[in-house]
């Protein structure tokens, strides 16, 4: 990932306290070229999601067929996850998307948003967002100062 990105994730996920830590668990996107078989490499892909998500989790989806939600929805859609006790796992899929078979794991399906972003760009405003979510839960000023 460029430096922005790296820079830009860092600076919001280190604002989160422990309570409400970030963590970023990246797996590459599988190699593609001209004629490669799509199917095969999702698959590849799902198989490598799945095992990295952690045992008891409540798994949340951002795909674009999901629900959109405002700042303050997330921002209640956290105190929920958090009040749950369980960790939460973001999964955010590569260029082609997520199968069904990753998807059908979900507990939940977000939309960040009509638009379709560059994935660096995904990553930055996810932790972004996530922090600005918390900082309502806290009545801290961040967001209104935003």
């Amino acid at each position: 990932m460029p430096d922005w990105v790296t820079q830009g994730y860092t600076e919001y996920a280190h604002r989160l306290p422990a309570k409400c830590s970030l963590h970023l668990k990246e797996i590459p996107a599988e190699k593609r070229s001209k004629n490669s078989n799509i199917k095969a490499i999702m698959q590849k892909e799902a198989d490598k999601l799945r095992d990295a998500i952690p045992n008891n989790c409540r798994v949340v989806v951002l795909d674009v067929k999901g629900q959109a939600w405002s700042t303050e929805k997330l921002a209640t859609r956290l105190q929920d996850w958090m009040m749950g006790g369980q960790d939460v796992a973001l999964l955010v899929g590569g260029p082609d998307g997520l199968t069904h078979e990753i998807l059908q794991l979900a507990q939940e399906k977000w939309s960040l948003s009509n638009l379709t972003f560059p994935h660096p760009l995904v990553r930055v405003v996810l932790a972004e967002q996530l922090y600005r979510a918390y900082t309502i839960t806290e009545n801290h000023p961040y967001h209104r100062a935003g």
